[in-house]
């Protein structure tokens, strides 16, 4: 199944959709992150910036965030992968930056596969990874990972569940969150993790 997402000012994005797998399918809160990064580039100014996308699915966010000039690498686990690959590199030749695709179970061996001293970003993009599933500490704990002082997370997500509520508070104690943009249920949050401010203990 083939989805195409027309931003601002670019051709057509052709994207690659399966219902076999919860990661091929676009979910709601990647449209709505895309189209807030589309059209606040005022507010995150990508161009430039070194980006990790968790649990990038079908690769629209980091498709989004490439056309914006960002130096992306897209994550998710390794089932997932080979059509994540293919909808990035067939929808992001010409980009100043190639995205990177690679593997990322949550939770699961970070500093060997990521070593803090080595992988740093500027941004760490969600999108709908927060829902009915068995890693939501492992994905919080990656979240926590990633972010260094000077990273910034954009987090996209629609409250389905109370184990969303759940996780949203926890985030919410381990990280300096304000809201970007709401929507009923949607909501798009900003976060610098706390570990790094002034003063914390």
């Amino acid at each position: 199944m083939w989805t195409h997402f027309n931003p601002q000012l670019w051709q057509d994005i052709a994207i690659s959709e399966s219902i076999d797998s919860f990661g091929a399918v676009m979910w709601p809160a990647a449209l709505a992150l895309c189209y807030f990064l589309d059209n606040n580039r005022h507010l995150v100014n990508l161009q430039g910036r070194k980006v990790l996308e968790l649990g990038a699915g079908t690769g629209l966010v980091t498709i989004v965030a490439s056309l914006l000039g960002a130096s992306v690498t897209a994550t998710d686990l390794p089932d997932v992968l080979s059509n994540l690959r293919a909808n990035v590199m067939r929808n992001t030749k010409g980009c100043r930056h190639t995205p990177q695709v690679a593997a990322l179970s949550w939770g699961y061996d970070l500093e060997d596969s990521y070593p803090s001293s080595v992988c740093r970003y500027d941004y760490v993009l969600a999108a709908d990874v927060v829902y009915h599933h068995d890693f939501l500490d492992e994905l919080l704990a990656t979240m926590k990972h990633f972010c260094r002082p000077g990273t910034t997370i954009i987090w996209a997500n629609l409250v389905r569940f109370v184990t969303d509520l759940t996780f949203t508070e926890n985030f919410k104690k381990a990280f300096n969150t304000s809201v970007l943009a709401e929507d009923g249920e949607m909501k798009i949050f900003m976060a610098t993790y706390r570990k790094y401010e002034r003063g914390h203990v």
